[in-house]
């Protein structure tokens, strides 16, 4: 079963999707951000609060390459999450203030690859955020995030049997 768990940040959703693979043994936890380096005490914080909740036997691998990291799994995969992934996308690619059409075109290529390999994995749990219930962001990169994150999120969706958002710590299963 692969499912895919949205909300919005600090809604529960990371703690919700561990829970679901609490009982499988040995997880492959992938961790597509950006590693805890010192440089932002806040985000280095949330890594250390992630790392602190994993069961010792998982796996953790921190990559962009998603659809590598996916490949090589032998097992249940836990990725948190994808809009860690669509910034460093982004943000390697340098197209932050691209036209739309090249971050979509660049997110577009990265995320079929992705559904692809997705689809062959037997037991996936994806954590994203829910970017399309809040306000209109106000600068240009705010917008570019919004828009690919969105796509990212419906794209992956279509590959996951269920879908569960995640609410003040509630879950309603779509």
């Amino acid at each position: 079963m692969r499912i895919l768990v949205t909300g919005g940040v600090r809604s529960g959703k990371s703690r919700h999707a561990e829970g679901l693979l609490a009982d499988s043994g040995r997880v492959t936890y992938v961790a597509p951000g950006r590693p805890a380096d010192g440089s932002d005490p806040d985000w280095d914080a949330r890594v250390a609060a992630h790392r602190a909740r994993r069961a010792p036997d998982w796996q953790t691998v921190e990559t962009t390459n998603l659809t590598a990291a996916l490949a090589a799994a032998d097992g249940p995969v836990l990725v948190d999450c994808l809009s860690t992934w669509v910034v460093a996308l982004v943000d390697d690619a340098g197209l932050w203030e691209a036209p739309s059409a090249d971050v979509a075109d660049l997110v577009g290529a990265h995320v079929d690859a992705l559904c692809d390999v997705l689809a062959q994995v037997p037991q996936a749990v994806v954590v994203t955020n829910e970017v399309g219930l809040g306000v209109v962001p106000a600068h240009r990169s705010g917008v570019l995030f919004r828009d690919a994150l969105g796509t990212v999120n419906q794209r992956v969706a279509e590959v996951c049997d269920e879908v569960h958002l995640v609410i003040a710590g509630r879950v309603l299963r779509l």
